[in-house]
């Protein structure tokens, strides 16, 4: 696990073994299994989550109980209510388990510290966030823009790994269309 982290880290800024070892003892672990919720809207979220091993899925359902899927997080991904963990407010989203899942837990207030002990973490944490930004901000303009083959297409380019390990449903739910619009979509 350690390592693993450390490989994420590194691709962005070079730590000491002194320096890994300190950010490490920052974290903790967690062990999830499927259909397990990691966040519930309403509650307090003050934790970051990176993934060592799994799948999430983190979506909002509406009052009609349609489901939309904000993101999914494998192997090497981050995933929290960023609006809860940086406001202080209730979560507004879930996240729950696809898979068992294996996560490596950083508190808001540790991160924090990071960032202020250190200024490699600092810049590691805001290169992340922005990256996730520019994601979220790509995302958003393919659904508004886009036909449904785009959005298909694009998923397929961008998540090869991924496309084997969801469910169609979810899959469907996170391009926007139907279980059978999808069905066409993947068999033209």
């Amino acid at each position: 696990m350690s390592s693993a982290l450390r490989q994420h880290i590194e691709k962005l800024i070079t730590l000491t073994d002194e320096e890994f070892d300190y950010v490490l003892s920052k974290f903790s672990t967690k062990k999830l299994k499927k259909h397990q919720f990691l966040v519930q809207e309403g509650a307090e979220v003050l934790n970051d989550y990176w993934v060592v091993k799994g799948l999430l899925k983190a979506y909002h359902a509406d009052e009609d109980g349609k489901i939309h899927i904000l993101q999914f997080a494998m192997e090497d991904w981050w995933i929290s209510d960023y609006n809860s963990l940086v406001y202080g407010t209730a979560a507004t989203i879930n996240i729950d388990c696809i898979e068992d899942s294996e996560l490596l837990v950083i508190s808001s207030e540790n991160r924090e510290l990071l960032c202020n002990e250190m200024k490699g973490m600092a810049n590691f944490f805001r290169k992340k966030s922005h990256a996730g930004y520019v994601a979220l901000q790509q995302r958003i303009l393919f659904l508004l823009h886009k036909n449904p083959q785009e959005r298909y297409n694009r998923f397929l380019a961008l998540n090869p790994k991924l496309l084997q390990r969801l469910p169609k449903t979810l899959l469907a739910a996170y391009i926007g269309v139907s279980r059978e619009t999808l069905s066409r979509l993947s068999h033209p």
